[in-house]
């Protein structure tokens, strides 16, 4: 939780729990080099209690030495809300002293206790596995809890034995908010009339998860960068690449892929998943799912998550007007098309066959203006080799080419006509023969930012 020598704020409310870590943190400072810097933050809840909260902790730093910071919070009374804005307060509140002062860690006196009533607390309210981890001992925002493996009954006998004082929190008994009724009279009840030992065991539990979590988080990371890639503002997944993995698995990819999108995995519930699921399980065809932030789109074998909306506003019908030589980009694609002239004699020897069936245009039969634009609802063409003309949206279906890669498809067209189609290449009308002098080879250039 700390290395020798950083300065550590400790977060001291006035209560039995907060004075206590101030206490055993202080008498450690010599040992660990630590450096401590008390702080308080005043909610404003409950009036002249507050303030004196307030100066009973700042007369507690004075006793011990340590440089004391005081914040004032506005909250307003929103019922159970309020626990959540106070919540956000406190961490507001530590994210700005920690810059001000240069603290390396906050501390805060969440036990054992707070952990069995955190996790008891989710596991009514509904949660999955990462839920029960219950209270982090540290966390990405540098927040450390010391005092999570100790009892609330053994803060107060450390306290007693001492002599330390502490104040008591009066909202702390009022039962208008769940975790107060949990702390009060559910765990108490359940302690006495089903295991002794139930602090202890939900405690055990969010060990056994946090562990769990932190196991399957290295393994989903992995996953997700080998089944998932990014395409614009959209995340795409192979949904052939996941299947063989199992359902746990994919349940954890797709919150995974979830969180990508919005930062975040408030408010999505069990449900959200499960629909999911059920569109990737489907049969093969089309579907969505909207969910909190979230647009999941599935096409053959893929789905796409982005934010919903953000395929509004596109314009969706382009054209460039091109010259050989020329590199054009292709909006929204990723890559560009580099058309290049050269003499047939001087085509290197393995790319015969790609040139003639599939990027190689005969130059004499171009005689319109060259025209590169986006796949449009009707177009057909007979690609070369091909009898009859086919519709390029029947290709698309045989090629399994998802919904949301065709709007930007490539094409090249000579006078109106379609001379070439990416993927599936010239048009026999304007394919290399055995006449051809000059070819005109187009390459997709993936690697060129566009």
């Amino acid at each position: 939780m700390f290395e020798p020598g950083q300065r550590v704020g400790v977060a001291v409310s006035g209560g039995a729990d907060s004075v206590c870590l101030l206490d055993v943190l202080h008498r450690l400072t010599g040992r660990w080099a630590l450096s401590l810097h008390v702080l308080h933050l005043n909610h404003n809840l409950r009036g002249d209690e507050s303030e004196a909260d307030a100066r009973f902790v700042e007369s507690i730093a004075s006793q011990y030495g340590l440089p004391f910071t005081v914040g004032r919070a506005r909250l307003c009374d929103v019922g159970q809300n309020l626990e959540q804005a106070a919540r956000e307060a406190r961490a507001e509140f530590f994210e700005r002293v920690r810059g001000e002062h240069g603290l390396n860690r906050i501390a805060t006196g969440h036990t054992r206790s707070d952990q069995a009533e955190t996790v008891l607390f989710r596991i009514l309210r509904g949660t999955g596995i990462a839920g029960l981890a219950g209270i982090q001992p540290v966390t990405p925002a540098g927040v450390a809890r010391p005092l999570l493996e100790v009892g609330r009954n053994e803060v107060r006998q450390y306290l007693g034995e001492r002599g330390i004082a502490w104040r008591e929190d009066s909202s702390n008994a009022s039962p208008r908010f769940a975790r107060n009724r949990i702390r009060s009279a559910l765990l108490p009840q359940l302690t006495s009339e089903w295991n002794p030992s139930l602090e202890e065991n939900l405690a055990q539990l969010a060990i056994l998860a946090r562990d769990e979590e932190a196991y399957w988080e290295q393994q989903i990371e992995a996953l997700f960068t080998q089944t998932f890639s990014r395409r614009g503002e959209f995340w795409v997944h192979s949904l052939e690449s996941s299947r063989p993995l199992g359902v746990a698995v994919m349940r954890r990819l797709f919150r995974r892929a979830i969180r990508e999108i919005r930062g975040d995995l408030r408010q999505v519930e069990f449900d959200h998943v499960e629909r999911l699921l059920q569109l990737a399980e489907s049969g093969e065809g089309h579907g969505r799912v909207i969910l909190p932030a979230t647009d999941v789109i599935r096409s053959f074998d893929w789905l796409r998550f982005g934010v919903p909306g953000a395929d509004h506003g596109v314009w969706r019908n382009w054209r460039r007007d091109v010259v050989p030589p020329a590199e054009v980009p292709v909006p929204g694609a990723g890559f560009s098309l580099l058309l290049q002239l050269i003499r047939k004699q001087d085509l290197p020897p393995d790319e015969g066959y790609n040139v003639e069936r599939g990027s190689g245009l005969d130059w004499a039969t171009l005689t319109e203006p060259l025209v590169i634009r986006n796949w449009r609802p009707g177009d057909q063409y007979c690609p070369a080799g091909q009898q009859t003309p086919q519709k390029i949206k029947t290709l698309f279906q045989n090629s399994r080419i998802p919904l949301w890669e065709r709007r930007d498809w490539p094409i090249l067209t000579c006078g109106g006509a379609i001379a070439w189609a990416s993927r599936f290449g010239v048009a026999q009308k304007f394919s290399v023969s055995g006449q051809t002098k000059d070819v005109l080879r187009i390459e997709e250039r993936r690697e060129v930012k566009c």
